[in-house]
C-alpha cells in the first residue's frame, strides 16, 4: 500500500523504455530463433550424411528439380524404423550377437562401440525406464535436504548385503544445472519423502537453481499450504 508521502519512483527515460523494451523483445526472440536454427542445422547435416549414401534414382530433387532439405531426415526415419523392426527378431539379434563378438575380439574398436552403446541405451532407452517420483532426503547430512528421483527398489545383492530391516530405495541425486549428472544412492525406504510435483518440475527446479518453482498459481511463492 502507497501513502502519499511515499516518493515517487523515477520516470524512465526514452532510452531506458527502448533498452526494457528491446530486452524483453529479446527474451521472447532468442528462444523461438535457436530452437528453429539448431532444428535447421540439425535437419541440413542430417541431410549431408544420408543423402549420399541414397541412390540418385530415388531421390525427389532427380524428378521435381529442386533440392528439398530433410528428404534425409525421412531417408533416415524410414531406415532406422526398418533397423529396429529386423533388430527385434530372431535373425536380427542373432546378427547383432555374431557382429558384438566380432567387436568384442577388437582391443580399440571394442572400447568405442561399448561405450557409445551404453550412451544410446541411456539417452534412447527412457521411454522403458523412468523416474517414478520426486522426493526430498537428507543429504549429505542430516539438516539439509536435497531433492531426488525415484528409480526402483534395491534388488539383488545390494538389497542382501545392506544392513537395514526394511526395504531399500534407489535414489538419483542430480546435480545443478546439470541434472544428467550425479549420483546414486540408497536410502530406507522411511527416509525418502515422495513429493506431488511431476518429476518434470523437479528437474525444472533443480537445472534453475531455486529460481523456477513448480506453482501454477504463483510461480514465484511456494505453495498456500505449506
Amino acid at each position: 500500500m502507497t501513502t502519499p508521502f511515499d516518493p515517487k519512483p523515477p520516470r524512465r527515460t526514452l532510452l531506458g523504455s527502448l533498452r526494457a523494451s528491446f530486452l524483453t523483445g529479446l527474451v521472447v526472440i532468442a528462444p523461438v530463433g535457436l530452437t528453429i536454427w539448431l532444428i535447421w542445422s540439425v535437419i541440413g547435416w542430417i541431410d549431408g550424411v544420408v543423402l549420399p549414401l541414397v541412390p540418385k534414382t530415388i531421390r525427389p530433387e532427380e524428378y521435381i528439380g529442386i533440392n528439398l532439405r530433410g528428404v534425409g531426415v525421412i531417408f533416415f526415419l524410414v531406415f532406422t524404423i526398418f533397423t529396429g523392426w529386423i533388430a527385434k527378431g530372431i535373425i536380427g539379434r542373432s546378427m547383432i550377437l555374431f557382429g558384438e563378438s566380432l567387436v568384442s575380439r577388437m582391443p580399440v574398436v571394442r572400447t568405442i562401440y561399448s561405450g557409445i552403446k551404453q550412451i544410446s541405451e541411456t539417452v534412447f532407452a527412457q521411454s522403458e525406464r523412468s523416474f517414478e517420483k520426486a522426493c526430498l532426503i537428507q543429504y549429505p547430512r542430516k539438516g539439509i535436504w536435497a531433492i531426488g528421483f525415484v528409480s526402483i527398489r534395491a534388488k539383488g545383492e545390494v538389497a542382501k548385503k545392506a544392513e537395514t530391516s526394511g526395504y531399500l530405495v534407489g535414489v538419483f541425486i542430480p546435480t545443478t544445472p546439470n541434472p544428467t549428472s550425479g549420483f546414486l544412492l540408497f536410502f530406507p525406504e522411511e527416509d525418502v519423502i515422495e513429493l506431488e510435483m511431476s518429476v518434470e518440475d523437479a528437474a525444472k527446479l533443480v537445472i534453475s537453481a531455486g529460481l523456477v518453482y513448480p506453482n501454477g498459481k504463483d510461480p514465484t511463492t511456494p505453495p498456500e499450504n505449506l
